[in-house]
């Protein structure tokens, strides 16, 4: 086990590094990695598995140690020959010890041990890559969120504007400014806006429980995000990071170098096997044998047992042509990985510089929108411009703000995406605050030189959080707030611009 610190050196290497302390009520990006590292059951289940995996090596290894039996019994004999009857005892009881130490098992013993030990290592890399997916997965979660809460916001002051905006219309409509068209194309864009923000909110509860299902509990006025730092320079550099760290590469290299080892334990199936054995026993025929002063007695011996095996029916070369197929699979499996990879890698590098290009164009997108708005304003005002023509202003400045906030979840998710398939978003690169991280060596430890067949740890219980008893978000808990820069969400009305065309 090891602390979790921030110092002024490391942070700069740690992604939630630079997050700042924040108030009880707010849940930062840390908040969450921390509760999810601690209480998600994928989480806990993949250390469960790498348990499982750490008791493969005693499991071997027990294969090559003294082995130890003792017999016992009772017998009663209700039929016995007349004409042998003082050799036929009526009952005896009898007892044994025997052991059996193995000397020479052609490597069977030797080649377990060390696939064994290979696949804890493929194991603990296993686990690297849950973390980093379930790491990967929180941070999605938390980014819908938000990118929900400021869709939901936007789409409500459009209803709030589309809202003025019909009342400002049916307003000149009595007046006779306006035809019944402008306030029928009014109407048909408040219900459209409406119905925007029905499936807006849809949206954001299926976010608030996906969040819920991976965290482990509901999101509370979520922070925006601390930068990410660390992202490489060029998609080359990301590539031969990856292919140095990515857990599940390492995983597949350290199965393959497994079947090599299985290769030889098939092989030592063909070669002698020597023994070294001792067994004493003990019977006592309880006075049953008649006339025969002596009836107990015991015996003890030692030696040496080989065994050579012949032949076996073919048995053995196949489990030997069988280990080499999978060698031979595990090494194709190597590369189709490494591929994945270097795709993985690739198109998260991509996405994340694409979406940094869309969260500039839609910025450039708002401003002109923006400027164009108050313009088709400014000329409806002055009756040069129709409604119509304020109503696809607004739509076309709503769906540039949505593009913004949308292009900016994608681009800090494939950001953290892509330091995950470099192998840099797992617990040790993150700075989380809820305790020691958990250790993957230390079970391995413990249990790699046990030797008492009566050591077990107990039945266990869960530890995962469960999250039936939490109820759902109501549509009113979470205020919609804006993430990442504000923007303008109160633009002018057409009503603004009748009374004051220059606005």
């Amino acid at each position: 086990m090891r602390a979790i610190c921030l110092s002024g050196v490391a942070s700069a290497a740690l992604i939630l590094g630079s997050l700042p302390t924040s108030p009880a009520s707010a849940d930062t990006l840390r908040d969450a990695l921390t509760q999810a590292y601690n209480s998600n059951p994928t989480m806990l289940a993949a250390r469960a598995r790498l348990r499982q995996i750490d008791e493969t090596v005693p499991i071997a290894a027990a294969d090559g140690r003294l082995g130890v039996s003792a017999s016992g019994g009772y017998t009663e004999n209700v039929k016995r020959s007349t004409a042998l009857s003082s050799f036929n005892p009526r009952r005896q009881i009898s007892a044994g010890v025997n052991a059996d130490l193995p000397v020479f098992q052609g490597g069977a013993v030797r080649n377990a041990v060390r696939a064994a030990r290979e696949r804890v290592e493929a194991g603990r890399a296993d686990l690297r890559g849950a973390e980093s997916q379930m790491f990967t997965d929180a941070v999605a979660a938390y980014m819908d969120v938000i990118r929900d809460q400021a869709i939901v916001a936007l789409n409500s002051k459009q209803v709030d504007v589309l809202g003025t905006n019909l009342r400002a219309s049916k307003d000149r409509f009595e007046v006779g400014d306006l035809t019944r068209t402008d306030v029928a194309q009014s109407e048909a864009r408040l219900s459209l806006s409406r119905s925007q923000f029905e499936s807006a909110q849809a949206q954001l509860v299926a976010s608030r429980e996906n969040y819920l299902r991976v965290v482990g509990k509901n999101p509370e006025n979520l922070e925006p995000p601390p930068p990410l730092p660390g992202l490489p320079d060029t998609v080359d550099k990301a590539v031969e990071t990856a292919l140095a760290d990515n857990p599940d590469l390492v995983a597949i290299k350290k199965e393959s170098d497994a079947s090599r080892h299985d290769v030889g334990v098939a092989r030592a199936a063909r070669l002698p096997r020597i023994s070294a054995v001792a067994g004493g026993d003990y019977v006592d025929y309880l006075n049953s044998l008649g006339g025969i002063p002596r009836d107990h007695g015991t015996t003890a011996s030692v030696g040496v047992q080989a065994t050579l095996p012949l032949y076996q029916g073919g048995g053995p070369g196949a489990r030997v042509r069988q280990a080499e197929a999978r060698v031979s699979e595990a090494l194709e499996q190597t590369i189709a990985v490494e591929r994945q990879v270097i795709a993985q890698v690739r198109s998260a590098y991509a996405s994340h510089n694409a979406s940094q290009e869309v969260i500039r164009s839609s910025q450039t997108a708002v401003s002109a929108n923006e400027l164009a708005l108050e313009g088709v304003r400014a000329e409806n005002g002055v009756g040069t411009r129709d409604v119509l023509d304020v109503l696809n202003a607004e739509q076309e400045l709503l769906n540039a703000r949505v593009q913004l906030v949308s292009a900016q979840r994608d681009s800090y998710v494939a950001g953290f995406a892509l330091l995950a398939a470099m192998g840099r978003a797992e617990a040790s690169d993150l700075g989380l605050d809820g305790g020691p991280l958990y250790d993957p060596v230390a079970n391995y430890n413990r249990v790699k030189k046990s030797v008492f067949d009566w050591g077990d740890d107990g039945m266990p219980t869960a530890k995962a959080s469960r999250t039936t008893g939490v109820a759902p978000l109501p549509s009113e808990s979470l205020q919609p707030m804006l993430p990442f820069e504000p923007v303008d969400t109160a633009p002018e009305t057409i009503s603004n611009t009748v009374t004051n065309p220059k606005n």
